[in-house]
């Protein structure tokens, strides 16, 4: 059973930018927290994309 929040962290879910573009199947995600009260705006950070074998950018979505 997940958690109960607390506060003000919520999870979001991270998604592939260039895969997304590329047309390749499948789909690299994760799967993080943001503290909704200090960040505003959408996450955007640089993981690991297992299909791609390199490093790209995540993007949040809703």
């Amino acid at each position: 059973m997940a958690k109960k929040a607390k506060g003000n962290r919520i999870q979001v879910i991270l998604e592939c930018t260039e895969q997304k573009e590329s047309g390749l199947p499948g789909m690299s995600r994760y799967i993080t927290t943001k503290n909704k009260k200090n960040t505003t705006d959408r996450l955007e950070r640089r993981k690991y994309n297992p299909i791609l074998k390199k490093v790209t950018v995540h993007k949040e979505i809703k």
